[in-house]
């Protein structure tokens, strides 16, 4: 079996994916999906693991029998131009990661950390025991969690904020029943996205992005909120209306936000604003660059969703995270 990888999360893994991969399988690593020898080595892949399938790829790739992604999006993989018995899956263990990033954040922002660790770099102590007029902070035990979209991530950081003592609400696209046993104080769909706006110290926004969630959060909606109240996106940044975000933020109309995903990313070797409007230049948004997820806890987890599918594609059973397939069931793959 011959594999392409074209994902440069994956190169720091090189020595699990071969060592754990079936018998006689041979693999082709490339640092990006469009390096220029992708192409080549798709001729003769019965394997593709990276983020991104065109539909010129997949014309050079007739064997093609698994496009695996190494996370959890494949809206960059043209699944109609695979060829027949070709299946698309993907992967997630990213969950408890960004839960870990959303309780950092929101310590951070809560307690205003930003602020005092810049004005302590210029010898100034901001701390009410030596400024009066700064009021302080809250802590995060007692308040309301607003999870706009309850998957996998807002499932895996309201069990870590519960367990700080928070207290949780959630709308989800569906509606969907919540099961009583989550500890939500209620849980509803959009019609009662305003309520929990009102409601919430902490809005939690982890959606998918879609037609129906593109600038879900905008002016409107930010009116709606506490001043005391601060955001995380860890969705897609286009589910949070760029200029609305960066007006509220600007205006102290919120009190802050945790910005993991963008509206714009760099070039290949990471140079790039993140946006056309001037978020560096606020004093109360934290900015990272799409990291909340990556960690060696969820990549370690992925590799193995990703070894045992190869040894289900070779052994002809049934594969895991399945995302879209042309037949029932691959065939197996001669080693």
């Amino acid at each position: 079996m011959r594999i392409v990888v074209a994902d440069s999360n994956l190169h720091r893994y090189r020595s699990e994916l071969t060592g754990g991969a079936p018998p006689n399988t041979t693999f082709v690593f490339h640092k990006r999906f469009d390096d220029d020898s992708v192409l080549d080595s798709l001729a003769d892949a019965d394997v593709f693991i990276g983020p991104v399938l065109t539909a010129p790829m997949a014309e050079r790739a007739p064997r093609l029998r698994l496009v695996q992604v190494a996370g959890a999006g494949t809206d960059d993989i043209d699944a109609s131009a695979l060829p027949a018995g070709a299946v698309v899956a993907n992967t997630f263990h990213h969950g408890r990661s960004i839960a870990e990033y959303v309780v950092m954040a929101l310590g951070v922002l809560t307690r205003r950390i930003l602020a005092a660790d810049t004005a302590l770099r210029g010898g100034r102590w901001a701390s009410p025991v030596y400024d009066a007029e700064l009021t302080q902070p809250p802590i995060l035990r007692g308040s309301t969690a607003g999870f706009i979209g309850f998957g996998t991530i807002g499932a895996e950081t309201w069990r870590v904020l519960r367990c700080l003592g928070l207290r949780g609400i959630a709308v989800t696209r569906s509606g969907r029943s919540i099961p009583e046993h989550e500890g939500l104080e209620w849980s509803a769909g959009p019609e009662r996205l305003e309520d929990l706006l009102s409601a919430a110290d902490h809005v939690v926004v982890c959606l998918p992005l879609s037609s129906e969630t593109r600038g879900l959060i905008g002016a409107p909606q930010f009116a709606r909120m506490k001043t005391t109240a601060v955001l995380v996106n860890v969705a897609r940044g286009a589910v949070v209306d760029e200029q609305a975000l960066f007006e509220a933020l600007r205006t102290h109309r919120i009190a802050g936000a945790a910005i993991d995903v963008w509206y714009q990313y760099p070039t290949e070797a990471g140079q790039g604003e993140p946006s056309q409007l001037a978020f560096s230049s606020l004093d109360n948004v934290l900015m990272t660059p799409h990291l909340s997820g990556v960690t060696s806890d969820t990549f370690r987890g992925r590799v193995g969703d990703i070894l045992r599918n190869l040894h289900a594609l070779s052994e002809g059973r049934e594969l895991i995270n399945v995302v879209s397939r042309r037949v029932d069931r691959p065939t197996a793959v001669k080693n």
